[in-house]
């Protein structure tokens, strides 16, 4: 009897380790399921974009001339596209592959197809002593989507790729992403200069996409522009931001983006 059970168990611990190694192979393969990302651009597309925005440089951009992560999600912000600019992933900076998915996770979480808000109309709200206050630590990013193989970042293998990537972050570089319809259907992040650079490139990487029909915002232009009124500890919008120390200045061209790559279904 004893040794007739001993030897059962061996058997159903071998098939329990075979179980387990079917699992664990499987793991990284479902982890790469195919996202449902409808009316979302691939990697590909993504990508030649976001290097033909970064080309136009600081004195079109502002800031310093960094080469920059994007990352797309759709509307459950599960991560459609996670791309960089230049020839590989040593000429960004390492931090801001994850800060650009968190971007594009909260401007997809923080609008609707009623209202849209930007990473960078939330700033002022999220400050202490604001409505918003405490809102940064509100969602920290998914540790599964975030870490992984290095050589892997950036390519169709990234482990964001088809995984929520949650964080959230209060400073430009992160916008909701509308159809030709006005619906929004995900989110866009970018990272890598400063944050008003990040912005800038964000909107015209939105724009040349075809993804901001947007319905309307809190700028003086009712999108989600950058609202550059944030002075004192005060912004009298409720929705402002502070300018950008660091490389070109980019004022002037936050406050131009909306006349020269206007939102809106006027220009679908």
């Amino acid at each position: 009897m004893y040794p007739a059970t001993t030897t059962l168990r061996s058997k159903y611990q071998s098939l329990g380790l075979i179980a387990l190694g079917v699992i664990f192979a499987a793991g990284p393969a479902l982890a790469q399921a195919k996202p449902d990302c409808p009316g979302l651009p691939d990697a590909a597309k993504l990508r030649s974009t976001l290097q033909s925005v970064v080309r136009e440089g600081p004195s079109k951009n502002g800031g310093m001339g960094n080469q920059e992560w994007a990352v797309i999600v759709n509307r459950n912000g599960i991560a459609c596209a996670v791309v960089y600019s230049g020839t590989d992933t040593n000429q960004e900076w390492p931090g801001s592959r994850v800060i650009a998915a968190s971007k594009a996770n909260t401007a997809n979480a923080l609008s609707n197809s009623d209202y849209a808000l930007s990473t960078a109309n939330i700033y002022a709200a999220s400050q202490p002593g604001q409505s918003l206050y405490s809102l940064a630590t509100s969602a920290p990013p998914n540790p599964q989507a975030a870490f992984g193989d290095p050589s892997s970042f950036g390519t169709p293998t990234d482990p964001m790729i088809g995984k929520p990537v949650g964080g959230v972050i209060v400073f430009g570089g992160g916008l909701p992403l509308y159809s030709g319809k006005g619906k929004i259907v995900g989110g866009l992040g970018l990272s890598g200069d400063t944050s008003c650079t990040d912005h800038i490139i964000a909107w015209k990487v939105r724009h040349q996409l075809g993804l901001d029909v947007v319905p309307m915002g809190p700028s003086p232009a009712h999108n989600d522009n950058m609202i550059l009124d944030w002075k004192n500890g005060d912004s009298p919008s409720g929705f402002g931001h502070p300018a950008c120390k660091g490389g070109q200045p980019s004022e002037f061209i936050i406050e131009s983006l909306s006349q020269k790559y206007p939102t809106g279904p006027k220009n679908k």
